[in-house]
């Protein structure tokens, strides 16, 4: 489960990463009544069995089951977690299936889980798998500008549908050749390059998200600032 909402005075609409049939949105009815099987079991990071009715874009959920026990998702996770189901419900179109996200969400979660407050690694893989789905084509290992191969030492900056092109413009769109080598690997073993990941996947998502900001990490945000 991706998100879900109220509808009506008992019933939930209700996001979901399917395997087969990709991003749905299902109506639950009554899931939100006090009796509801379904209210403990619609919750997020645990595998389902599900199934449902309807040729229309909103699907009627007519069973649904733990297929496995919820991940462990707390704190830095847990937000990840959530900001990771927003990415999906952003920039999926419904109804496209796609077993490879399916998988990749999965690794990433299971990621999450074990890796808990160290976060980063995940989400940067997790990004750029997202962005390949997404039929982002970018060069990472050759001068747009110029075919040559990139240098460990140059700099390259970036330009939105052309790529990296060699540049002493150092600024937020610059990026170290060696930086360049270890996304095309998604390689983020280094912290100079886990940075410079972070600053390319927000500019590179951003054509896809819009200018609305994402919802959890603002949430995220507030809560830090709630603990301090």
């Amino acid at each position: 489960m991706l998100h879900r909402k109220p509808y009506s005075e008992t019933s939930l609409l209700v996001d979901l990463l399917t395997e087969e049939s990709g991003r749905l949105t299902v109506l639950a009815k009554g899931a939100r009544a006090k009796r509801s099987a379904l209210k403990s079991v619609l919750q997020p990071f645990t595998p389902l069995l599900l199934r449902w009715t309807g040729k229309s874009s909103l699907k009627i959920l007519t069973k649904a089951e733990p297929a496995a026990i919820a991940l462990p998702l707390q704190q830095t996770a847990l937000f990840s977690g959530f900001y990771v189901n927003e990415l999906i419900t952003r920039v999926i179109e419904p109804e496209t299936p796609n077993p490879q996200l399916f998988q990749d969400y999965l690794h990433c979660l299971t990621s999450l889980a074990v890796s808990q407050n160290f976060v980063e690694p995940a989400l940067r893989e997790f990004e750029f798998k997202l962005l390949h789905i997404l039929g982002y084509g970018v060069d990472f290992l050759h001068c747009a500008g110029s075919g040559e191969p990139v240098d460990e030492n140059m700099t390259y900056r970036y330009r939105e549908e052309k790529g990296f092109i060699a540049s002493l413009i150092k600024d937020n769109l610059t990026f170290f050749g060696r930086e360049l080598i270890a996304f095309e690997r998604q390689d983020f073993s280094e912290k100079s390059v886990l940075q410079a990941a972070k600053r390319f996947t927000r500019v590179a998502l951003k054509p896809y998200l819009g200018n609305k900001p994402l919802k959890s990490r603002e949430l995220f945000t507030q809560t830090i600032l709630h603990l301090k």
